[in-house]
């Protein structure tokens, strides 16, 4: 039986394949504010700008390539049996050919309806064009969980930390919620890797290994040493 080796990624793992988040010093997203972008009020206020803007994300990403991170993950699959979880909208886990991916805040390669989150469509292209109609009428909107919006797959990624043999923790400062309580589901005395240049604040947490490093050299190191250990 191989080992549960669960992930959680933030945008320190797609900064090194050159995708921004809103969380630079400035506060801003490519130069938005943030809640006039990426909220349901944005989206009644004018959509056409809220999708224009995720078109642009969408081209990025797609012309994007999966880092030596994320292929590391995918290597470990061998291994292990290695569930990650992902606060980031690109696809560059599965690209990169992870088999077990869980998005908190959806995929942007995706489109869902506005009516009914749960209804989800494949994206042809990088662009969801205004008019465009999901097969209850309403208007596409990118497949996107936004500020105020219900975290659908919470549930689902907490039970997958209490199921944890070893947990990782890569890009991310544990600064949104409810994603950054997800490691107080990690048993105890899991073995917990904290991958991050600024490690965010774990010390109420037993078994700790913290690699301050950025993504691509942390989990190569952290990757040594889970190997190291099946020896």
């Amino acid at each position: 039986m191989k080992k549960k080796l669960v992930v959680l990624t933030g945008a320190g793992i797609s900064a090194e394949s050159g995708l921004k988040t809103f969380r630079d010093s400035d506060g801003l997203w490519e130069g938005y504010n943030v809640y006039d972008v990426a909220t349901p009020e944005a989206w009644q206020k004018d959509p056409a700008l809220v999708q224009d803007f995720y078109n642009q994300r969408r081209r990025q990403v797609i012309d994007a390539l999966p880092n030596a991170a994320h292929r590391q993950l995918a290597a470990l699959e061998a291994h292990f049996e290695v569930l990650i979880i992902t606060q980031n909208i690109d696809d560059l886990h599965e690209r990169a050919g992870s088999s077990n991916v869980t998005h908190l805040h959806g995929v942007i390669t995706r489109s869902q309806s506005d009516l009914d989150p749960q209804l989800t469509y494949p994206i042809t292209g990088w662009e969801i064009e205004m008019g465009t109609f999901c097969e209850l009428g309403s208007q596409l909107r990118p497949h996107v969980v936004w500020f105020g919006e219900a975290v659908p797959m919470i549930q689902k990624a907490a039970e997958i930390c209490s199921e944890a043999d070893i947990f990782m923790l890569i890009g991310t400062s544990l600064a949104v919620y409810p994603a950054a309580g997800l490691i107080d589901f990690v048993p105890r005395l899991t073995p917990k890797y904290i991958i991050d240049p600024k490690s965010p604040d774990v010390k109420r947490y037993q078994n700790v290994i913290k690699i301050e490093k950025k993504a691509t050299s942390g989990v190569a190191e952290a990757a040594g040493l889970l190997l190291n250990d099946l020896t």
